[in-house]
C-alpha cells in the first residue's frame, strides 16, 4: 500500500502525476453519460488505444451502453517510488471494474500495440475469450514506432509541410491564460513526413486486420474503423495540411485498400475534444476554447455512442463522398466556423476572456490527469499503487 496526497505538478499542459481517485471518477462520469441499457445480443470488439481520448470513450460507450465484450490494448506506466502511475493506468483499472460490475467480459493488455508479440498475445485472448470479433477500433497516437520486421524505429513530428507557418496559441502562466500571437512552426523534411506516416498512418492498422484474418477471427459482418480528425481551416496548416495530416490521409487510403480487399473498413472523423494528444498541439487549445465559447461541444462519449449506433446498424452510416464516417458536422458547420474565425482573428490578450473559454480548457486538461474533478477530495491521501486489471 502506498497512500499519499497527490497534487498537480507539471509544466504547461503536461502533468507529472495523475490522481487515482480523480481518474476513476472521470470513468464513472463517462459511464453515466453513456447510460447502460440491456444488450440485444452479444457483440465483441478489440480497441487499440483504449486508455485515453476517443479510444477510452469508445470503450466505455461500447461496454456501458451497448453491452459489448472486448479487449483493450494500451501502453501505460505503473506507479514508482517517485511518480504515480499514468492517468491511463488508473482509468483502465476503473474501466475494468466497471465492466465487471456490468457483467461484461473485458481484458486489458498493457503493451506496445506495434509489436508482433503483442498481436500474438491479443489474438490468443480474442480466440480464448471472445471467439470472433465483430468490431476493431483503431485509435493510436504515438511519438514513435519500431517496425517489428526490421527493428527500425520511426519518429513522428508535428510540423508544417511546404512553407513555415505561425499560429496563435494559448498558454498558461501561474494559472492565468496568455495569448501567444505567433508561435513558429517548422517545416518537415521529406524524411520526417515519411516517418510520421509510418508511425501514425495505416500500416499498423492493416497488420492488425491481416493478423486477425490469418487466424480466422473475424465474425460475419465484421467492421473496423480508425479514428481520425480533420478540423478547421484555422488549424489546418499545422494539423490537416501538416505532417500529422499526411498520416491521417494515409489512414484514409488504408481504409479504401482494406475495403477493396473485402473488409468493411472506414475512418471515423471525430469532432474537436480536449485530449492528452490534442492539448500539446500549438493553436488547438485556443481553437477549442473559442469553439466552446461559440457552441456546445459534443463530448467524446456522445460521439462514441453515435459511432456505435452506426457500426452496430442501429442507424445508417453517415458517410461523406470519400467514404468517411462524419461525427464532426456540428463542428464544421458554416455558422459555427464563421463565428470561430471571427473570434480567432479578433482575439487579443485584453479580450481573450470574452472570446475564448480558456479557464474551461485548462480545467479539461487537468481532468485528463484526474484533477479538477468535482467531489474528489484532493487534500486526502489516496492509494497510488493500483494493480493492473487481470480481466473482468
Amino acid at each position: 500500500m502506498s497512500e499519499r496526497v497527490v497534487k498537480p505538478v507539471g509544466r504547461g499542459f503536461l502533468f507529472l502525476d495523475s490522481h487515482p481517485a480523480g481518474c476513476a471518477r472521470v470513468v464513472r462520469d463517462m459511464a453515466a453519460e453513456a447510460s447502460s441499457r440491456p444488450a440485444d445480443k452479444r457483440r465483441t470488439a478489440l480497441v487499440i488505444g483504449s486508455s485515453s481520448g476517443y479510444g477510452l470513450a469508445t470503450t466505455i460507450a461500447g461496454l456501458a451502453r451497448f453491452g459489448i465484450d472486448g479487449i483493450g490494448v494500451c501502453f501505460e506506466k505503473a506507479a514508482t517510488a517517485r511518480r504515480t502511475a499514468t492517468a491511463g493506468w488508473y482509468r483502465t483499472a476503473e474501466t475494468a471494474a466497471l465492466a465487471e460490475e456490468l457483467g461484461r467480459s473485458w481484458t486489458f493488455v498493457n503493451a506496445d500495440a506495434f509489436a508482433d508479440t503483442t498481436k500474438d498475445e491479443v489474438l490468443d485472448l480474442v480466440a480464448a475469450k471472445l471467439g470472433k470479433l465483430d468490431h476493431l477500433i483503431y485509435s493510436v497516437a504515438a511519438p514513435r514506432r519500431t517496425d517489428p520486421r526490421t527493428g527500425e524505429t520511426y519518429q513522428s513530428v508535428l510540423k508544417a509541410i511546404g512553407a513555415p507557418h505561425s499560429t496563435k496559441s494559448l498558454t498558461f502562466e501561474d494559472g492565468a491564460p496568455v495569448l501567444q500571437e505567433a508561435v513558429p512552426i517548422e517545416v518537415a523534411s521529406d524524411d520526417e513526413i515519411a516517418q510520421t506516416v509510418r508511425v501514425m498512418g495505416g500500416e499498423d492498422w492493416t497488420r492488425w486486420v491481416t493478423a486477425l484474418q490469418d487466424r480466422d477471427l473475424l465474425a460475419p459482418g465484421f467492421n473496423t474503423v480508425a479514428l481520425t480528425y480533420i478540423g478547421s481551416e484555422l488549424t489546418g496548416p499545422l494539423y490537416r495540411q501538416g505532417s500529422i495530416g499526411a498520416a491521417k490521409a494515409d489512414l484514409e487510403q488504408t481504409a479504401l485498400k482494406l475495403a477493396a480487399d473485402g473488409v468493411t473498413a472506414m475512418t471515423s472523423v471525430n469532432g474537436a475534444a480536449v485530449t492528452q494528444s490534442s492539448s500539446a498541439i500549438p493553436g488547438i487549445g485556443l481553437y477549442v476554447s473559442i469553439l466552446h465559447n461559440v457552441t456546445a461541444l459534443q463530448t467524446p462519449v456522445q460521439q462514441s455512442i453515435e459511432l456505435w449506433n452506426q457500426l452496430t446498424g442501429e442507424t445508417p452510416l453517415d458517410l461523406d463522398t470519400e467514404g468517411r464516417i462524419r461525427l464532426d458536422r456540428w463542428e464544421l458547420s458554416d455558422e459555427v466556423q464563421t463565428a470561430v474565425r471571427a473570434n480567432w482573428e479578433a482575439a487579443t490578450q485584453d479580450n481573450l476572456a470574452d472570446l475564448a473559454d480558456a479557464e474551461w480548457f485548462l480545467a479539461e486538461v487537468r481532468r485528463l490527469y484526474g484533477f479538477a474533478v468535482p467531489d474528489v477530495d484532493y487534500e486526502a491521501e489516496t492509494e497510488v499503487d493500483v494493480e493492473w486489471p487481470t480481466g473482468a
